[in-house]
C-alpha cells in the first residue's frame, strides 16, 4: 500500500470537481431521463479531476450500472500523474432518477484514498448495506446483517438511547425491499424512503447529528464503496455483503472467486486513514442544498470530509458562469 502522505488540502481541491459536475448536471433538473445530463456532468467531473495534482486511478466506474460507456470507467487514469498515487471513486450524479424528476437529494460525489487501499468488487453491481453513526458503531456486529430487522433496530435503539419508535431508517424504495420495509414498520420504527441516492443516505446515517439513524437495504456496489469512505471519515460503521440481483451477476461473482457470504466492514472496503470524501448538492436535499442559478452566477453547497482528522466542512461557493 502507498505510504505517501496526501496533502491536507486534497479535499478542497477535490471539491472543485464535484462542483463542476453539479453545475453541469443541475441544468437538466426535471427534464426527464436525459443521456445528455450524464454526458455533460461526467465530462465536467473528469476534466476537473485531470487537473488535480495526484496520480489517480478509478477503482470502479459506472459502466456496469449505466450499461454504456462512462466518462470515468474502471481503471481510467485521472489527475496530472505527478503527485501521490491514489485510488479514486467518482459519480457525477448520485440520484439520476431524482435529477430527472426534479426531486430532492441528487448529489455529485468523489472520494480518494492512498493507492491500493480500496477493495474492488470486480463484476459485482450490488451489495447489501447497513450504516450507522459513531454512537452505534461500537455495538455493531456482523450478525446485524443477517438478523431480523427488529433485532438490529433494538440494538441501534439501545446504543443511541432512543426508543425503537423514534428511529428513522433510510431505505431505497425498490420492490426488493418490500419485506424489509414491512419488518421495520412492524417493529415500530419510521422509514425514510428514497427513489435513489444511497450515498447521500449513508452520509446522513453516519452523521451523529443527522435526521437518519441507519441505512438498510441493497444498493449499488460502487455506491457502497464510496459510502464507506464517507462513513470512515465520519467515524461511523458499515457492514456490507455482495447481493447479486441476477443469475448472470451471481455467476460472474463466483467465477471471480468472491465470497457471497462474507460480511465486510468499512476497513475491508477502504483500508486507509488517508481518505477524503466530497459531495456537492445538485438538487435540494436533507444533506445539501442544490445549485442556485442567478444570471451570470451560481451558488453551490458542498461537504468535505477528511478521515485522518475527522474534519467535516460545509462550503458555500459562488461561481462566475462562462458565457454560452
Amino acid at each position: 500500500m502507498n505510504d505517501q502522505q496526501l496533502h491536507r488540502n486534497t479535499g478542497l481541491d477535490l471539491v472543485r470537481a464535484t462542483e463542476a459536475a453539479a453545475l453541469a448536471a443541475a441544468r437538466w433538473m426535471g427534464m426527464g431521463p436525459r443521456r445528455e445530463a450524464e454526458l455533460t456532468a461526467g465530462a465536467a467531473l473528469a476534466q476537473t479531476l485531470d487537473t488535480l495534482e495526484f496520480d489517480g486511478q478509478i477503482v470502479i466506474g459506472e459502466e456496469g450500472r449505466l450499461g454504456t460507456l462512462a466518462a470515468l470507467p474502471s481503471g481510467r487514469a485521472v489527475g496530472t500523474r505527478r503527485g501521490v498515487a491514489v485510488d479514486v471513486l467518482a459519480d457525477a450524479i448520485d440520484g439520476r432518477r431524482l435529477l430527472a424528476r426534479g426531486r430532492t437529494g441528487a448529489v455529485a460525489v468523489a472520494a480518494v484514498a492512498t493507492r491500493g487501499s480500496m477493495w474492488s468488487p470486480g463484476p459485482a453491481l450490488y451489495m447489501e448495506k447497513l450504516v450507522v453513526n459513531r454512537h452505534v458503531a461500537p455495538a455493531l456486529v456482523p450478525e446485524c446483517l443477517t438478523a431480523p430487522a427488529a433485532w438490529t433496530l433494538g440494538l441501534i435503539a439501545r446504543a443511541t438511547g432512543k426508543a425503537v419508535r423514534d428511529l428513522v431508517i433510510f431505505v431505497l424504495e425498490r420492490p426488493r425491499h418490500g419485506d424489509l420495509i414491512a419488518e421495520i414498520r412492524a417493529a415500530g420504527s419510521r422509514v425514510m424512503l428514497a427513489d435513489d441516492g444511497d450515498i447521500a443516505g449513508a452520509v446522513l446515517a453516519a452523521s451523529p447529528d443527522g435526521p437518519v439513524d441507519a441505512l438498510m437495504g441493497v444498493g449499488g456496489a460502487a455506491e457502497g464503496l464510496t459510502a464507506a469512505c464517507a462513513v470512515r471519515s465520519l467515524g461511523g460503521a458499515m457492514l456490507a455483503r455482495l447481493a447479486p440481483q441476477s443469475i448472470d451477476e451471481r455467476d460472474a461473482i463466483l467465477e471471480a472467486g468472491l465470497d457471497l457470504r462474507r460480511v465486510m466492514r468499512c476497513s475491508d472496503l477502504v483500508n486507509s486513514q488517508q481518505i477524503f470524501f466530497v459531495a456537492t448538492g445538485i438538487t435540494d436535499g436533507p444533506l445539501l442544498q442544490g445549485v442556485r442559478f442567478n444570471g451570470d452566477r451560481a451558488m453551490t453547497n458542498s461537504l468535505v470530509l477528511r478521515s485522518e482528522t475527522r474534519t467535516r466542512r460545509q462550503i458555500i461557493a459562488e461561481h462566475l458562469l462562462e458565457e454560452e
